[in-house]
């Protein structure tokens, strides 16, 4: 997602908070149908290069699981929270779809 307004946005919509992130999912309500995605991953999670390397897992994540279990139509934010990047890739897998799941309810 390209702007700010977007992401605060997103932040009056669903959440669904998990131990590694917190998802946060928002209907546009217009005709477009693509997906769209936001990342944020503060200075207190760490350095840049923790930063980047939680947004890389993130985008992973993203990529693998979105077309499958996000809805169309819909902005998605993924905040990455302390515990994240100590955690293993497979159980954010599991987190994340959890979540998604729960928010396609």
């Amino acid at each position: 997602m390209p702007k700010r307004a977007d992401f605060l946005r997103a932040n009056s919509g669903l959440r669904a908070p998990m131990p590694g992130f917190v998802l946060l999912a928002r209907d546009r309500n217009d005709q477009d149908q693509s997906i769209r995605l936001g990342l944020t991953v503060t200075k207190k999670i760490g350095n840049a290069v923790v930063r980047n390397r939680m947004r890389r897992r993130f985008r992973a994540l993203a990529q693998s699981l979105m077309p499958e279990l996000g809805r169309p139509g819909h902005d998605y934010v993924l905040i990455g929270r302390a515990g994240g990047i100590e955690r293993d890739f497979d159980n954010l897998e599991q987190e994340l779809r959890k979540a998604l799941r729960k928010l396609s309810r």
